[in-house]
Formats: structure tokens, sequence, C-alpha cells
């Protein structure tokens, strides 16, 4: 009786580990194709970035503003909603904490992809015009 039992733990204990393990292959499987897609710089399909993962899309519906056209972006009506919409939200005015998390988040999200199109036009320009280091004169 006792071998019986014995038998039963030890192939249940086998049966939990192995679907455990392929579990876990699956989670790593899925997070190795995460980590390429972003390291190939697509951030479409992997967001990286400390937005929570919103898309650009989704920032501009939840603070209620048109998304960057061209790189530019009116971000004093973005700092607005922001500050409105976050105030709104304040948990000890009887608000939501994750809406004032997802506020800032957004407010982030469309920051990030402002500066980043800035970037890129001052390197754009830099390689159009050549580099020009700014010289200074003692006197």
């Amino acid at each position: 009786m006792a071998h019986r039992i014995v038998g039963q733990v030890l192939v249940t204990g086998a049966r939990v580990f192995g679907r455990a393990f392929a579990e876990a292959y699956k989670q790593a499987q899925a997070s190795s194709k995460y980590a390429a897609q972003a390291s190939k710089g697509n951030m479409g399909a992997a967001n990286t970035f400390a937005s929570g993962g919103l898309s650009l899309d989704e920032a501009c519906r939840i603070l209620n503003t048109k998304p960057p056209q061209a790189g530019k972006a009116d971000l004093e009506q973005v700092m607005e909603r922001f500050k409105k919409l976050f105030d709104m939200n304040n948990p000890e005015k009887g608000g939501s904490f994750y809406l004032q998390s997802k506020i800032l988040r957004a407010r982030e999200r469309i920051e990030m992809e402002v500066r980043q199109a800035e970037r890129q036009a001052a390197h754009e320009k830099e390689l159009k015009e050549g580099w020009k280091p700014k010289v200074y004169k003692d006197r």
C-alpha cells in the first residue's frame, strides 16, 4: 500500500513539475521575442519605455489632445490638460490613484515622443550641415 502512495506522489509531482517547466519555457520564449523586437527598434511591437506601455494614440486619447505632427506638439495644451486631469483625480479629493498614474504616463509618453523627434531633427540637421564645433576664444 505504501509503495502505491509513493508512486502516486512521484507521478503527480512529476506532472506538476513538467507543466511548470513547460509554462516557464513558453514565457522565456515570449520574453526573448519581445527583447529581440525592442533591440531592433520596433517600438510598436515592444514598448519598453517608462510610459508603462502606452501607445502614442492611447496617450493622446487619455489627455484629449492631438498627436504630435512632424514631431511638433502643443506642449502647453498637454500640460494644461495634464494638470487639470491630474488634480481632478487626486485621491485625497475622492479621485483615483490609478487614473492619476495613467494621466502621468500619458504626459510622459507624449513628451518622450516630442523629445525623440527633436533629437532626430537635430541629428538630421547636423548630418546635412556637417558638424560645427563651438569655439570659445580666450580674451
